[in-house]
């Protein structure tokens, strides 16, 4: 097996001879048992994984190496480590896992037409209407469909994307991104607003201005998301010092309820803030935030062709942001003063 890897370095496009591909025995088994010993760092946690005894993977482990003729990875004090070469493969096996699935579904999909199966990550300015809007337009036509969605931020969800984990990624554009391997298609524009409880005192103070909020607590997303850089450029732009925040979350539901239940501020994506405001949950303070001006939209593989029911949820997203193209506050929105749409 001595042609099994060319150069000094691993380039897993695995070049593998022709002979050796039609004398390989490496099944999905042996994909997925190696990308469980990768995540689960041990035989052991392998096994309660994959619901085997120790010694069956082992068994199956020693399998696969043999047939590859390296060794995929070597046991240390701290559990089972990947060599070079288990690095490269559970890298592929991952997309050849996910592939696999994909090509289930896709067969089930055709049979039947009314079903299949989706992962989603959504970002918090897809997740309160975009997303759902797209998902309930997309089951009525599928009734069978199951959704998974993954909501996370751009550090967690970029990476599921390209091991295959997610099949698309919606939410809030990144400004920079690998376009090697990943598409882009913007839906609609939003714009981050600031919002408090309605009976905040800064609810209909006039004039009011940034400097302004940086006396209160704040609510802000992490600090590896995309807003959470424009709204610091907000500040930046008017020469203030961006806020600290008291808490730093993503999850809508922790962050609405601290709005409720103190003086916080915090920033949300306009459609997100609209239905909450409707809703009397929450008042908008008549504050741009100008440099949160940003693309929503879909992320993709760049060389994976979606299942039937993937297009079928892109086409839906795309159908749901076309009746959701709402002008954003990019002027003066005063307080209650929500667009109906």
């Amino acid at each position: 097996m001595d042609a099994l890897f060319r150069g000094p370095t691993v380039d897993w496009r695995l070049r593998l001879p022709v002979e050796h591909i039609s004398d390989s025995h490496l099944t999905a088994s042996h994909l997925r048992l190696v990308v469980a010993i990768v995540e689960e760092g041990s035989l052991v946690g392998a096994a309660k994984r994959l619901n085997m005894t120790q010694p069956a993977v082992t068994k199956a482990l020693q399998a696969a190496e043999h047939q590859l003729g390296v060794a995929l990875f070597n046991r240390t004090s701290s559990g089972m480590v990947a060599t070079v070469y288990g690095e490269a493969l559970v890298a592929r096996a991952r997309m050849m896992l996910s592939q696999l699935s994909h090509a289930v579904q896709e067969i089930n999909d055709l049979r039947d037409g009314t079903g299949g199966r989706i992962s989603v990550g959504t970002l918090l300015a897809a997740s309160s209407r975009l997303l759902p809007e797209a998902i309930a337009r997309l089951r009525k036509s599928r009734p069978k469909l199951v959704v998974t969605v993954r909501e996370g931020t751009d550090d967690i969800l970029i990476p599921a994307l390209r091991r295959g984990e997610l099949d698309l990624v919606v939410g809030r554009l990144p400004e920079n991104y690998d376009q090697m391997d990943l598409i882009q298609e913007v839906l609609i524009v939003d714009i981050a607003c600031v919002v408090v409880r309605p009976n905040h005192p800064l609810v209909g103070r006039q004039p009011l201005g940034l400097s302004d909020l940086l006396e209160w607590d704040w609510i802000l997303p992490t600090q590896e998301t995309t807003l959470r850089g424009q709204i610091d450029k907000s500040f930046w732009n008017e020469s203030l010092t961006p806020p600290l925040p008291a808490v730093e979350s993503v999850c809508l539901s922790t962050n609405r309820a601290l709005l409720q239940l103190t003086d916080y501020l915090s920033a949300w994506p306009w459609q997100v803030a609209c239905r909450d405001a409707r809703l009397n949950e929450i008042a908008i303070l008549p504050i741009l935030l100008a440099p949160t001006k940003s693309p929503i939209g879909i992320t993709l593989r760049r060389n994976d062709s979606l299942s039937p029911v993937g297009e079928a949820l892109v086409q839906a997203l795309r159908t749901a942001a076309e009746e959701l193209q709402v002008s954003p506050m990019l002027e003066y929105i005063p307080p209650g003063n929500i667009p109906q749409k």
